[in-house]
């Protein structure tokens, strides 16, 4: 049964890694991002390979561009049952100095933008009796960062919101899991390193880990596909952490 996949911020990096991985694994994808272009770009690039995907314009902090797109979705492959929570805004800078836009912007993409792509692709999979849910946290949410209070806030609240949304929706047969990436090598990335925002060089960050690299998009991506294969059934509640070995 070919199922039906949507990934938010699928247009770069990790969501763009994990959309061609779903689409390698045979299921329609929806590539949902800010970006238009960048969708655009996935979903052609799934389509040469042999794949099922449609690109889909929203910003996920709004309900009416988020249903808007889940209704294209559904119209062009049928109910989703696979929801990738991936799309996030970063941003860096120091407590004192965050301001409310600033704290709302990334709360909004961040935590209540799973709240609203979930709750808008939900009814399919209780129709379904079977769903997958992967929620993209993040170390920092973990150990936390230094001016990076309000992304590891948010982060720290798709964590709690994971373990939540597991309990409840488990006798419903629907998992919903987490994956918490390191330092992984994506667009987003290549900005705060570029940008020297990070504390010390990140390459002295990563020396001291188990494993001492960078991750790529490719290795979140992995764990994602996992997380939304049939065989993870009775995987719900976890944190995976995909760092290195940075974080437990």
């Amino acid at each position: 049964m070919r199922r039906v996949a949507l990934v938010t911020g699928g247009g770069a990096g990790m969501g763009e890694a994990t959309s061609r991985r779903l689409a390698r694994a045979g299921m329609a994808v929806g590539v949902l991002d800010i970006n238009g272009e960048n969708a655009e770009a996935v979903a052609a690039a799934i389509a040469t390979a042999e794949g099922e995907a449609l690109a889909l314009r929203a910003d996920i902090s709004s309900r009416t561009q988020v249903e808007a797109a889940v209704t294209r979705l559904r119209a062009q492959f049928g109910p989703v049952t696979v929801l990738i929570n991936n799309a996030a805004v970063e941003s860096f800078c120091a407590f004192q100095a965050i301001d409310e836009e600033g704290w709302d912007r990334q709360l909004g993409v961040n935590l209540k933008g799973p709240y609203i792509v979930t709750q808008t692709v939900l009814p399919d999979m209780l129709a379904a009796g079977w769903g997958r849910i992967v929620n993209v946290s993040s170390f920092g949410a973990q150990t936390g960062a230094p001016n990076m209070v309000a992304y590891t806030a948010s982060k720290g609240g798709v964590i709690a919101m994971t373990r939540s949304l597991a309990i409840e929706l488990g006798p419903k047969g629907i998992t919903v899991n987490s994956v918490s990436p390191g330092f992984i090598d994506t667009p987003m990335a290549r900005r705060a390193i570029e940008g020297g925002l990070f504390p010390v060089p990140v390459e002295q960050i990563v020396a001291s880990y188990p494993i001492p690299r960078l991750g790529c998009a490719e290795d979140v991506a992995a764990a994602c596909a996992f997380f939304a294969s049939e065989e993870a059934g009775y995987i719900t509640a976890q944190l995976l952490g995909v760092n290195g070995g940075a974080a437990v």
